[in-house]
This record gives C-alpha cells, sequence and structure tokens, in this order.
C-alpha cells in the first residue's frame, strides 16, 4: 500500500514543477532547455499516471482474491453446513453431494441439470458486480422485481403551456400540450459460461470464491459495455446511442471540438448544456485514449486542466468534475463520433430481476477434464432523463 502512495506523493510534486516551470514563463518563449526539460516532466508523469493506475486495479484485484468468506453467525449451523454443501457440489458434482444439499434447502429444490446457489453466494456475487462495474455505483439501482416481469413508471412527456396574465373575470386558457406517457424497464436474460479445470478445483481450499470471481469479471464486463453502448433491444439501453426513449440528439454537442480532437472550449460546452438542476452530481466519463488527450490540455493561462487525484481512491477532476474511465466507452476518434460524456449518472436508471443462478454442469466436457459453469442474470438500464446528461461530440 506505501508503494502506491508514495507514487501519488510523487505525481504531485512533478505536477507543481510543471506548473512552477510554465509560470516561470508566463506567456513568453520558453527557451529550448526549459522546453526539453518540460517535455520529459510531462512524459515521466505520463508514465507515473500509467503506473498508478496499474497498481490500483492490481490492488483492487488482489482485495478481492484475497478475501475469506464471511462466517456464518454464532449457532446458524445450517448456512454453514449448506455452503460446506455447495462447495462439495462445485468440486465434486457427485450424487451423493447433491443430495446432501437438496437434503439442507427444502425450500429450494435443484431441477435437472443444475444447482441453484445458497443465498450467501448470490450476495457475494452482487457485491463483486457493483466493485467491479462503476456504472452500478452511479447509476440508481432499483429494487430487484418479484411479482411481475416488468417495471413500468409514469412520464410527463409535455408540460403546460396554456398559463396566461388576466384580469379578476377573465376566463382561463385551456391546455392542451399537457401529456404523460410510461417508462417500461423489462430485465433481459444475459448469460456466460466458464469452463475451469477439475485438478484446479480440487487443489483450490474455496472453490466457490474462484468461480465467483471468474463469473463477476464476465459478467461485468458485458454489463458495463450493455450501459455504455447497448441498443435498447433485448438489453440495456446504454449512455452513447442516441435515442428518444434515452439521451436523444439533441443533447449532442461538438461546438468547440475538432474533427480528431477534444478541446477545452468543447468541454466548456458540454458542460454548460446540462441544466443548472442538474449539475449537483455531474461526472464526466471517458475511455482511457480519451483521457490521454484531455491530460494534456491547458487553459488560456498555459495551467492544465486535469486535476490528478492524490488521495488513494479519490478520482481525477476535469473542471472540477469526477472523472470515470471505462474501457467500454466510445474511443474512435473521427469527424462526428461520440468521444465523452458528462452527466448526472443517478438519472440513469437499473432493474434487476430476481433471480441469479448458476448451473453446473459436470459431463458436457467431461473427456477434457474440465466443468461447466453457467451464470444467468436478468437486467434492464436506461437513460430517463435526457436533460441530465450532454454527449461530447467530434465537429
Amino acid at each position: 500500500m506505501a508503494k502506491i502512495f508514495d507514487m501519488l506523493q510523487t505525481r504531485a510534486t512533478l505536477t507543481e514543477s510543471i506548473r512552477a516551470l510554465m509560470n516561470k514563463y508566463d506567456g513568453k518563449e520558453m527557451s529550448a532547455e526549459d522546453k526539453a526539460i518540460l517535455a520529459k516532466q510531462e512524459a515521466d508523469f505520463d508514465a507515473l499516471d500509467a503506473k498508478i493506475l496499474a497498481e490500483q486495479k492490481q490492488l483492487d484485484r488482489e482485495r478481492r482474491i484475497g478475501e475469506k468468506p464471511p462466517e456464518a453467525p454464532a449457532g446458524d449451523t445450517k448456512t454453514a453446513e449448506m455452503r460446506t454443501a455447495f462447495n462439495a457440489y462445485l468440486s465434486q458434482g457427485t450424487q451423493q453431494a447433491a443430495q446432501v444439499y437438496a437434503a439442507l434447502q427444502q425450500d429450494n429444490p435443484t431441477q435437472a441439470g443444475y444447482l441453484v446457489a445458497p443465498e450467501k453466494f448470490m450476495t457475494e456475487l452482487i457485491k463483486d458486480l457493483e466493485d467491479t462495474t462503476f456504472m452500478r455505483q452511479r447509476a440508481r439501482v432499483l429494487p430487484p422485481l418479484k411479482n411481475a416481469q416488468s417495471l413500468g413508471f409514469p412520464t410527463r412527456t409535455a408540460g403546460m403551456g396554456a398559463w396566461a396574465w388576466g384580469t379578476e373575470l377573465s376566463d382561463p386558457t385551456d391546455d392542451t400540450t399537457l401529456a404523460y406517457g410510461k417508462r417500461e424497464f423489462k430485465p433481459n436474460p444475459g448469460m456466460s459460461g466458464i469452463k475451469v479445470s477439475k485438478t484446479l478445483i480440487r487443489n483450490m481450499a474455496q472453490v466457490d470464491t474462484y468461480v465467483r470471481q471468474e463469473i463477476a469479471a464476465e459478467v461485468a464486463k458485458n454489463l458495463e459495455t450493455a450501459y455504455m453502448l447497448g441498443h435498447g433491444a433485448g438489453q440495456p439501453l446504454g449512455l452513447f446511442v442516441a435515442s428518444a426513449d434515452g439521451i436523444n440528439t439533441d443533447r449532442d454537442v461538438s461546438t468547440g471540438n475538432t474533427a480528431t480532437e477534444i478541446k477545452f472550449d468543447g468541454l466548456i460546452e458540454a458542460q454548460e448544456k446540462v441544466k443548472t438542476q442538474y449539475q449537483v452530481g455531474c461526472e464526466w466519463v471517458f475511455h482511457g485514449d480519451a483521457v490521454k488527450q484531455l491530460r494534456k490540455l491547458k487553459n488560456s493561462d498555459g495551467q492544465y486542466i486535469w486535476q490528478g487525484s492524490v488521495q488513494l481512491g479519490q478520482p481525477d477532476l476535469l473542471l472540477s468534475k469526477p472523472v470515470n474511465r471505462s474501457e467500454y466507452a466510445p474511443h474512435t476518434f473521427t469527424t462526428g463520433l461520440y468521444v465523452g460524456l458528462y452527466g448526472n449518472l443517478k438519472n440513469y436508471w437499473i432493474v434487476d430481476s430476481l433471480a441469479l443462478e448458476v448451473q453446473v454442469l459436470m459431463e458436457l466436457y467431461a473427456r477434457t477434464n474440465q466443468i461447466y459453469y453457467i451464470s444467468r442474470i436478468e437486467t434492464d438500464g436506461a437513460p430517463v432523463v435526457s436533460a441530465a446528461f450532454a454527449r461530447v461530440k467530434l465537429a
């Protein structure tokens, strides 16, 4: 842990050195010697920043892989027995192990070919998704559906337009524009499968932890991709997909940018596009390639507008707002394409169904000495207030 704190402090010191060198000239032509020094400092900053990002990711991986399964509450022998039995089924796949587990969980009987994970297993899996996918932390995740296939919300599609000043005896003007509609969330099924060596499983003390981590990584990748780029038909509607059901094209901002680069003026245009009432809580979303451009941008005083974090766990800032990096955000720098987003992510809603299942297929890959695990989740998501967002677009 000390390593990353040292790197954060070094980065902060380097930032101060760069700023001092720039302030030394105050808009005047910089000497060739100092230009070389500045170029080296900026290169050192880029290299150090990449190391910090890699170290943060590694610390997160080590934390999640190294965590121990929570102990069952004192006296809760049934929970402990259920977990042991489920572990035995994952690692052995024997009929005897399946029967033991079924006997312990009479209220959730098994079906042919798979076993539903015990409740504690599902809770831990959901936690991993939240740790891995930033959208599930930033967005509004609604309670899971229980007794319905979809979740509907009334929406106001048009406001009143007939209010007018008059006299004491004037007749009011009848309004004809106020209108309401409905926004529906219908969780869509998503699934993934992984093959695991039986030899590896036999040598692991906590096989359910290993399977859980692998499933979490795969599911999180697909969820975040859908929250960014999903087309909304049979999957979530993404932030970077123009749609009247999500973020419309009137929220796209290209003014101030070029056909290949994001510019300082373009960022200001995007930031000011969002209405005042949504500004509190607004954040940026960019791919790492876009961040590389943004960190080099300077304001009219020659100062870098990127504010690197010096505290572990705190995000970098751009124009005083947090920056979220997503490897699944668009990053093709060509005219007319999206390269970033500014907005209040609480106005992206996510709805999950109740069921989250893990299937264990012992025989499908028996010839290659592998066990096949299938995970299934049902979820939906979409932006619900278009005015809370502005997409950064190239000119």
